[in-house]
């Protein structure tokens, strides 16, 4: 398997697998969110495994990416971290594309700071606070005499637009936040800065950086699953209409126990009951 650093990095990945003397029919694309890609890149490597001859091109770029793709025909899936938009949805329908939406998985957005930072939980508005650039230092919150360095997706990332959501309530992210295009990214700038603050998917979370509570509630798969972590939210698979061929049994497989398996190995939260960790939906 790919290491969490190698999963977050926007690339194009195309897996070729030749049946006999030639390619299969069957071939799935798939565009968008960083976040999900790591469950998309899980799953299809078993789905090949079962399916030989299925040609499958993976590829991130963010979630506005891949629903774009959607709607302009380029991808069969589009994966987000977000629900598709109203005008997004009436921009496809005049295109004759009709999204249906698939969920694959449940996730938690996590604040995160480097290790030898001491803040262990923010509250949802000093997050607000520091991501509008009214809460500067880490002594304002508990920590040490240390200016804070914002660091956010960029904006077309559905986890940027999540955050919006469950923190920024359409305020303004500070013009001195970086905004950087990956969920790796992130990982790698907040390893390597005592003084920064992210947030990324639970997939995402290993040892190089520390999670925070919020609101004195710890991420997990049973808070992300319960609701009760304040900022949970479902991981889509967005189709044009009802697939079929190979396109629909890959759906069907993510959803499936198996796939759901493969989920919770890649750190997410599944949907259905898994053997082994008696989770349910």
């Amino acid at each position: 398997m790919f290491s969490i650093v190698r999963k977050a990095t926007i690339f194009t990945i195309v897996f070729l697998l030749i049946g006999g003397i030639s390619f299969a029919a069957d071939s799935i694309v798939i565009k968008g969110s960083t976040t999900v890609l790591p469950v998309a890149q899980g799953t299809l490597e078993a789905f090949m495994k079962a399916n030989p001859g299925v040609q499958i091109s993976l590829s991130g770029g963010g979630s506005g990416e891949g629903i774009k793709a959607l709607i302009d025909k380029t991808t069969d899936i589009a994966t987000s971290s977000r629900e598709i938009k109203d005008k997004e949805v009436e921009l496809a329908k005049s295109k004759g594309v009709k999204p249906v939406a698939h969920v694959v998985a449940f996730d938690a957005i996590i604040p995160v700071v480097h290790p030898r930072n001491k803040v262990t939980n923010l509250s949802i508005d000093q997050l607000s606070q520091i991501y509008q650039g009214k809460i500067t230092n880490w002594k304002e919150v508990g920590g040490e005499d240390l200016r804070i360095v914002v660091i956010s997706r960029d904006s077309s990332s559905g986890t940027f637009e999540s955050w919006d959501h469950f923190v920024m309530k359409k305020a303004k992210v500070t013009p001195r936040a970086q905004m950087l295009a990956s969920n790796g990214a992130l990982v790698t700038a907040v390893a390597k800065n005592r003084y920064a603050l992210a947030y990324l998917g639970i997939g995402y979370i290993n040892p190089s950086v520390k999670p925070l509570m919020v609101n004195g509630i710890k991420a997990s798969i049973q808070t992300a699953m319960s609701r009760e972590y304040p900022m949970s939210r479902e991981l889509y698979m967005y189709v044009n209409g009802e697939p079929g061929g190979a396109v629909a049994k890959y759906i069907a497989f993510v959803k499936s126990p198996a796939g759901q398996k493969i989920v919770a190995k890649e750190g997410f939260v599944p949907i259905v009951e898994v053997k082994k960790t008696g989770k349910k939906k």
